[in-house]
């Protein structure tokens, strides 16, 4: 059973780091992202999510339409859907009257939409409504209602108000009516409603729902041919993908027996979130081990520096052990926000500070580079080495692009973005009926259903010391990250030894008392960090760290050259103070390094060795990276 759950999203009021981000979220980029899916951000592109629904309610009563009444993919619907959830936690921290009614009517427009079984999808609903349920491989249908009941629950935790969660209970039955009571064959091609329902079901308490999410975890894999026999069935497609890749599809065996983690990243960590949040809530052993299993699969040999998972543009997906190319990698923003996710579950099943480590490494790096400083870009793919006329232009480089655009025609991770950042409190802190578990560090206000209150003071991840001035006590859980090889934590100004607070699987656990202080000191001195020699792309290599975050040097602060750089052995790493073009309080490290060049660059290969001088290397943190125009960048620097 669950050791502790997240806590709810009004829980927390933000400051500092984490506050600022999330007033960016209320102030940029929900209006932007709505802007773009009204078709009104100029030079952006198209994105017809509103059009669509809106189209799709005149088909069902029966106007006119245009004929291309339906733009995009197929499954546009659910960037509607993580905007309303992105919306509802935002208004969750800050009420906005207008904002609620921008929802309200949206939600209106979606309500329209939705077919009188429960139905709702509008590319079927426009397109061909006799096709519904026929190509689970590839449809997306089961994807759109999950992020959709995601969307639901947000909205009534933050508002009150029931009108999408009626609408998707209403659709939650339909599908139960066709997947169980109708005994339909299949399962999600992209899981995500799995644990959409799991959320359903914790609000609305309706036994379908849970069961329909058991049924989707359990059948899946059992029959490894469903989409072969599904495709031999039908006479149209999507995108033609192949049935016989299970490995794509999380299918090549029933969950409790897998081993790696394989296949489509995004698909792969939804699916491992909702496999955990099973086995946390009904106390299913067997399927935690598998979520284990999986979980190490990743984040040991199948995990970049940055938290970024699938290291592949084909499938955007895993591949084998210890395969991270650096110019290459794809690590798609959806799958590190999906790997919180399912970190964020498996601390529910085992609170183990591994988990939080991770989820602290993903969130501070590779979701946080997904989006520009202004809010106004986005990066769909997270590259650890760009080479501008190469990154974006070579054949085997397209995905990786030097500079973030506005908006793609799958626009997935944008509004994925925006929901994480405005949910942020429910993975920083968790509880049980004594205890308040702070697993990220987060500056703001606390106030748990167990009845804890505190304050926590920070700058965090730029300073490392942590203070939580305590209103109402319990007892306290802290994380100590692995990063922090000496730590130091003083209650009411008294230092405690280490055998007074001995860390249990990375967490420090302290009764505390209304009116205690608790200040907890991390070690924040840059670092190298180095890579397993099995990973054949980064031998003879380094990178720059310091606490959570992950450095990497740019061409506009190296001479617009860092392909000539390489780090010294046991060089210095000092904090600088920062760059003026960056956002304010910013820390860069300046390292030593050797800067190495041939004498004659005209010639593509020439017998002259080349001349080495000692210089000065700077390093920005890697989620600000390429916000000051086009120029170079790496993470792993060559050392010698």
């Amino acid at each position: 059973m669950k050791t502790q759950h997240q806590a709810s999203i009004s829980a927390y009021k933000a400051d500092g780091f984490i506050g600022k981000y999330q007033r960016l979220v209320k102030d940029v980029v929900i209006p932007y992202q709505y802007s773009v899916l009204c078709d009104q951000a100029p030079d952006t592109e198209k994105s017809h999510v509103i059009s669509n629904f809106i189209n799709a309610g005149k088909a069902l009563r029966g106007d006119q339409i245009p004929e291309d009444g339906f733009y995009g993919m197929v499954f546009q619907d659910s960037d509607a859907a993580k905007w309303i959830e992105a919306a509802a936690y935002s208004l969750s921290l800050f009420p906005d009257e207008k904002l609620e009614k921008t929802v309200d009517e949206l939600i209106d427009i979606i309500a329209a939409a939705q077919d009188e079984d429960g139905y709702l999808n509008t590319y079927y609903t426009i397109k061909d409504r006799d096709k519904r349920f026929t190509n689970l491989q590839e449809g997306h249908e089961l994807y759109c209602s999950g992020h959709m009941m995601e969307a639901a629950c947000a909205y009534y935790e933050a508002t009150g108000k029931d009108k999408l969660l009626q609408v998707m209970l209403k659709n939650m039955e339909h599908i139960y009516r066709y997947f169980i009571t109708e005994k339909h064959d299949g399962y999600p091609g992209h899981p995500e409603v799995e644990l959409a329902l799991l959320k359903l079901y914790r609000l609305s308490g309706n036994p379908h729902s849970l069961e329909l999410a058991e049924h989707f975890i359990n059948i899946r894999g059992v029959d490894p041919h469903f989409y072969e026999k599904e495709k031999a069935g039908r006479d149209w497609s999507v995108w033609n993908n192949d049935p016989t890749d299970t490995d794509y599809l999380q299918a090549s065996a029933p969950v409790r027996e897998q081993k790696d983690a394989v296949g489509h990243a995004v698909r792969a960590v939804y699916l491992y979130t909702a496999m955990a949040d099973l086995a946390a809530s009904t106390d299913d052993k067997e399927l935690s081990a598998a979520c284990r299993r999986l979980w190490e699969s990743i984040t040991r040999r199948r995990m970049y520096l940055t938290g970024g998972i699938g290291s592949t543009v084909i499938g955007e997906a895993f591949t084998v052990d210890y395969d991270l190319p650096n110019d290459t990698a794809y690590a798609e923003t959806c799958a590190a926000i999906g790997l919180i996710f399912f970190g964020s579950r498996m601390l529910e099943n085992e609170v183990d500070g591994e988990y939080g480590d991770i989820c602290e490494r993903a969130f501070y790096n590779a979701v946080l580079a997904g989006m520009q400083l202004d809010g106004k870009r986005f990066f769909y793919v997270n590259p650890l080495e760009v080479i501008p006329g190469i990154s974006g232009a070579a054949q085997t480089h397209k995905h990786d692009l030097p500079v973030r655009p506005k908006w793609y025609a799958c626009a997935c991770c944008p509004p994925n973005v925006a929901r994480l950042v405005s949910s942020f409190g429910k993975y920083a802190y968790g509880e049980n009926e004594d205890t308040a578990f702070c697993h990220l560090f987060a500056a703001g206000e606390v106030s748990l259903e167990n009845g804890m209150k505190f304050t926590c003071e920070t700058n965090y991840p730029y300073d490392f010391e942590i203070l939580y001035q305590i209103e109402k006590g319990g007892n306290l859980a802290l994380r100590i990250p692995g990063f922090s090889k000496t730590w130091q934590i003083d209650l009411n100004g008294r230092k405690l030894s280490q055998t007074d607070v001995t860390p249990k699987k990375g967490y420090v656990y302290l009764s505390v008392s209304d009116g205690d202080t608790v200040r907890l000191t991390l070690d924040g001195t840059p670092r190298f960090q180095y890579a397993s020699s099995k990973v054949p792309e980064l031998t003879g290599k380094t990178a720059v760290c310091r606490g959570p975050l992950v450095y990497c040097f740019e061409g506009v602060d190296n001479q617009d050259d860092i392909l000539s750089l390489s780090l010294r052995k046991g060089g210095a790493l000092n904090i600088s103070d920062g760059q003026s073009a960056l956002p304010e309080g910013t820390v860069t490290i300046t390292a030593d390094a050797l800067r190495t060049q041939t004498t004659d660059d005209a010639d593509l290969y020439t017998d002259n060795a080349p001349v080495t001088n000692p210089c000065q290397a700077v390093a920005v943190p890697y989620y600000t990276w390429g916000n000051r125009g086009e120029n170079q960048m790496r993470v792993w620097m060559d050392y010698q």
